[in-house]
């Protein structure tokens, strides 16, 4: 069902000085409300159709990586987008996940309006507690469109949040490989 926003935008393009009945912006409300549907649909994620039962019992106790996971969302204090990379690893105890499973999680979470930390303790939160691993490391980092087009205006700014939990938080050892193998041509 769409979202009844199209009279909210059609105010918004007259606020700022816009025609909302001029040719190029006829249809821009419903694509607006069409839009944002789409970025906003992580709301209505179901985490755990997102699993969707695809655990495994495997005697397998090494890191697992999945990394360069790429997301966009939405600032939630300008909404404005912001994109990156998640770098998202577990080190499992017995149980691992459908490796597909990991890039949904972080969409789930990235489609919603945002900011980057929490989304960063979302992904590894919800992974400890659905696979009870002996520890999860997240790391994201992203480009901000709301310090790249408006107030700072840096075009260069990365910002980089993590998650360490269980054995990533409280092994050096852990946490060095984590960050050796999530990084820059890390393998």
């Amino acid at each position: 069902m769409p979202l009844n926003i199209e009279p909210l935008v059609e105010t918004i393009l007259k606020e700022i000085g816009e025609d909302p009945s001029r040719e190029g912006l006829k249809r821009t409300p419903v694509r607006v409300a069409r839009a944002l549907e789409e970025l906003t649909a992580g709301y209505k994620a179901d985490i755990d159709a997102i699993f969707n039962g695809a655990f495994f019992t495997v005697p397998y106790r090494e890191m697992v990586v999945v990394k360069d996971i790429a997301f966009h969302s939405m600032c939630e204090h300008h909404m404005l987008p912001f994109t990156g990379k998640a770098h998202v690893a577990y080190i499992p105890d017995h149980t691992i996940v459908g490796l597909s499973k990991i890039p949904r999680l972080v969409d789930a979470f990235a489609r919603r309006l945002q900011l980057q930390e929490r989304l960063t303790i979302q992904i590894a939160e919800t992974l400890e507690r659905k696979l009870k691993p002996k520890g999860v490391g997240v790391i994201i980092e992203a480009r901000h469109m709301c310090m790249t087009m408006r107030g700072a205006k840096n075009e260069t700014s990365l910002a980089v949040t993590s998650s360490l939990l269980g054995c990533f938080g409280s092994d050096p050892k852990v946490r060095q490989e984590f960050l050796a193998l999530a990084g820059p041509g890390g393998h």
